[in-house]
């Protein structure tokens, strides 16, 4: 019979899919050229292979009168490896692609094709093997073994994935992960290869410890998931648990993901590694205190050394009651706070963290050296997620608003100014929420709104991103252009910038609008002209004998040219003895690589010099060419 011939069925109107290229070979198909013959019925029910099962056959090709072309079958010559093929996904000849997706699971199948629905096709993309008679008519003998929903965990096709039990939980194990699996595995042809055994296979995800093939398979596993990973021989690469012979094409292994234990490379470069050793309560990571927090942990903490001392136990230095703090705070080691953030309540984790992420920026606990290695055993009892601003009146908002402003300003002070930063940025996200009722309501929370923004400006500027700092002070001068403590804090960031001439605008803007701002614009004029100078004078520096070369030489300017410093002296920013503003003290700062263009001013006229000076020998030069030309 001819496949494909199918009773038309009504069916409600569905959404349009693009054509795919299978689509377009399948127009080819010619009445005739494709013929069925149904050998054996399938015993494995009436469903059939659709676009995205894996299918497993094996195919005999002959000739009309019976001779053997080739096999995958070890009575007819073949290696008794089947083949096995991603519908919609596989290259496959157009006689196949058609024809399989009529067949059961268990069916043996007689196909009779013309050349054109082999390998003779146009633009076929399945290469013929050698010496295969691709112009004649030929029979293909199938058996479909085996069909299922296929997990594509390898873009070639070279792992695939079929799931016998559904495991729990969305969680997969990733580098560096440990995990306990039960493993066996046969070679494509049905040989033992590894047998099944109680014992379960430990390993490091990541360190090639099982086949490469392997380990992307049991990546896209969950918790007590089984499953068949189906791996081709790339992907069958050297392990030190496991020895699979390289002259195999494909091996299957069978796979029990018993448990994972969690391993997080904190900061990516191995120093800070959290290790989850007890589950906790929850979904990963939906369940955490990713959110700034009330955390209630009981710790235990334990030098790197040989002894493993212990400088602190909760448990037993603090009468048995734990440790609470507030995350985003800096109440704690960044280090312990990066790892409890991502901990679920319950769960217990080991810690393994570097001195610059534990206590070598903290205050060290009696009997913690200076430069130790540390590492903790934290327990999360539980936490408390801050309070919900939905529901609210405009003054408990205010309230809540300044609590957390009130921190940031102690984070700030304290030069902790990227926590600082996120505090007075949470209270801004929150204020795209508030809706104030009437006009002094509207003031109350613009010039709330203002003074956070400002902020924000101000710890930019500690933290060297001094045209973020401005881009934030924008958004203060374009509601409100006569903002004094605007003006100012922008002016700071051109001066940090080397952009002098907006500082002066700034500055004496500020003068402008409010007189009593004159002692503060004063003092930042003459911050500006001392900066100037020193710019000036370095300038000179770099460019001493530019000019004092007799015509014909070459300076070599570039090599005389230093770096510029990466820190500069920064003046107090905030002039005012305002509550309400964040106080600044001098010092340095790290700047950004921005800041190297902070003489351009001055360097910007050193080259309008040259170009005149270059531009008046020209002139000569022509001048004498012409005079020289008419004497002749």
């Amino acid at each position: 019979m001819a496949v494909g011939d199918q009773t038309e069925q009504n069916y409600l109107p569905k959404k349009k899919k693009s054509e795919t290229e299978d689509d377009k070979r399948r127009k080819k198909i010619v009445p005739g050229s494709l013929l069925k013959a149904v050998v054996r019925p399938g015993g494995g029910g009436d469903s059939s292979p659709v676009d995205g099962d894996q299918v497993i056959y094996h195919c005999t090709v002959r000739t009309l009168d019976g001779v053997v072309v080739e096999s995958t079958r070890s009575e007819c010559g073949g290696r008794g490896v089947p083949i096995r093929d991603v519908l919609g996904k596989s290259k496959m000849i157009l006689g196949f692609l058609e024809g399989i997706p009529t067949m059961h699971k268990g069916e043996i199948a007689m196909f009779k094709m013309k050349p054109e629905m082999h390998y003779a096709e146009k633009d076929c993309p399945v290469s013929a093997p050698g010496n295969f008679p691709k112009d004649d008519e030929l029979h293909f003998e199938v058996e479909l073994l085996d069909f299922s929903k296929a997990k594509i965990a390898s873009e070639d096709l070279g792992v695939v994935k079929k799931i016998l039990n559904e495991g729990e939980g969305w969680e997969s194990p990733r580098e560096p992960y440990e995990v306990k699996a039960r493993i066996s595995a046969k070679s494509g042809d049905g040989q033992v290869i590894l047998s099944h055994t109680e014992e379960p296979y430990f390993f490091t995800f990541g360190k090639s410890e099982v086949p490469k093939g392997l380990e992307i398979g049991i990546g896209t596993m969950a918790r007590k998931e089984k499953a068949v990973i189906y791996v081709r021989k790339q992907y069958l690469t050297e392990s030190s648990l496991m020895h699979i012979d390289h002259d195999l094409e494909e091996v299957h292994f069978e796979v029990e993901l018993v448990h994972f234990i969690q391993v997080r490379d904190m900061l990516g470069d191995g120093r800070l590694i959290k290790r989850r050793i007890q589950d906790g309560r929850g979904e990963f990571p939906m369940d955490c205190p990713l959110q700034d927090s009330r955390l209630s942990v009981h710790y235990k903490g334990m030098l790197l050394n040989e002894e493993k001392t212990v400088f602190y136990d909760s448990k037993i230095d603090n009468n048995d009651q734990p440790l609470e703090f507030s995350s985003g705070e800096g109440l704690v080691p960044e280090g312990f706070e990066m790892c409890t953030r991502l901990m679920l309540p319950g769960e217990i984790a080991l810690v393994t963290c570097p001195p610059d992420y534990a206590y070598d920026k903290f205050p060290r606990p009696p009997g913690v050296p200076e430069g130790a290695h540390v590492q903790w055993e934290i327990e999360l009892l539980g936490f408390e997620t801050p309070r919900d601003w939905t529901g609210l009146n405009f003054q408990n908002i205010m309230d809540e608003a300044e609590k957390i402003r009130s921190t940031g300003n102690r984070l700030f002070k304290e030069g902790k100014y990227e926590l600082a930063k996120a505090k007075y940025e949470k209270v801004l996200r929150e204020f795209n929420h508030v809706n104030p009722q009437d006009d002094e309501e509207g003031k109350i929370f613009g010039d709330t709104r203002n003074l956070l923004h400002l902020n924000v400006a101000a710890c930019l500027l500690k933290l060297g991103e001094w045209r973020k700092s401005i881009e934030t002070c924008n958004k203060v001068l374009e509601a409100k252009p006569g903002h004094v403590k605007g003006l100012y804090r922008r002016g700071m960031a051109y001066i940090a910038g080397g952009e002098y001439d907006d500082a002066r605008n700034d500055f004496n803007m500020m003068i402008k609008v409010d007189k009593s701002s004159e002692a503060d614009a004063t003092a930042a004029l003459l911050k500006l002209k001392q900066k100037e100078q020193e710019a000036e004078s370095k300038a000179r520096k770099q460019f001493k004998g530019l000019f004092d070369k007799k015509p014909g030489e070459i300076t070599e300017v570039g090599t005389e040219i230093k770096e510029e410093s990466k820190t500069i002296e920064e003046v107090d920013e905030t002039k005012d003895n305002d509550d309400d503003e964040t106080q600044e003290e001098e010092g340095t700062t790290t700047v950004s690589t921005e800041r190297k263009m902070k003489g351009w001013p001055f360097l910007k006229n050193v080259m309008v010099q040259i170009g005149i000076q270059l531009g008046v020998v020209l002139i000569g030069i022509l001048i004498f060419q012409f005079v020289n030309a008419k004497l002749t």
